[in-house]
């Protein structure tokens, strides 16, 4: 009778990577990029610049898609470092895919505000025509995970994951989702194909987040 052994061998496959940090120098960026956004507000023609999906946010206002290509110096640094993260992220992720020796560079192709006030929301949708996305919290304001206020919401893409439960599923969570706890300074950057919202915000003050859409090119 053979009593060795025999390993079972876990694969990780089809995980979603998200990634977080602090952006660097926020504290010295975050007054003159508020500054801006609140001017660019002011000169807005309607509360969704952008004409995307209007009916699909409420109480928020959204700039045109070219915010980041503003001559603003803190507007600058922004990008530089956002594209910076971004392809970082893309090396980590793409480790044995790419060429040896080669460099990642990363564009922001799309660029815009949110500052959404008292009530406001955003549904469910993804990012198409580019590959990486990321929400700077510029000012969360009263954004809270514990209440579920003005969080960002994103969703388990594997279709029918959840068609059964027991706890032999218990890894998958009870939810289909995760919700990403908001904080000043921060940065969340996720594949363009993962679903997401904003929940429900509640509070006296703005919330103000920075999004960004990402293209890779190789050198």
């Amino acid at each position: 009778m053979n009593n060795e052994f025999t390993p079972v061998e876990a694969i990780e496959a089809w995980t979603t990577p998200l990634y977080m940090t602090q952006l660097e120098d926020h504290e010295f960026l975050k007054d003159a990029l508020l500054a801006h956004v609140y001017a660019c507000r002011e000169q807005q023609q309607t509360a969704v610049d952008s004409h995307v999906a209007v009916t699909a946010k409420h109480a928020l206002f959204e700039s045109e898609l070219d915010f980041l290509e503003s001559d603003v110096p803190e507007v600058m640094e922004l990008r530089r470092q956002v594209e910076e993260l971004i392809a970082e992220v893309a090396a980590d992720v793409n480790q044995g895919h790419w060429p040896e020796d080669c460099e990642a560079y990363a564009h922001v192709i799309e660029s815009w505000y949110h500052v959404t006030e008292n009530g406001g929301y955003h549904d469910a949708h993804t990012h198409p025509n580019c590959s990486w996305c990321g929400i700077y919290y510029l000012d969360p304001g009263e954004a809270d995970l514990g209440t579920r206020n003005g969080v960002n919401r994103f969703y388990d893409p594997r279709v029918n994951a959840n068609h059964y439960a027991d706890p032999g599923t218990a890894y998958l969570g009870e939810t289909g989702f995760w919700d990403f706890s908001p904080k000043e300074g921060q940065v969340v950057i996720f594949p363009s194909y993962l679903k997401h919202s904003a929940l429900p915000y509640f509070g006296q003050k703005d919330r103000v987040v920075i999004a960004f859409n990402c293209v890779i090119e190789l050198d």
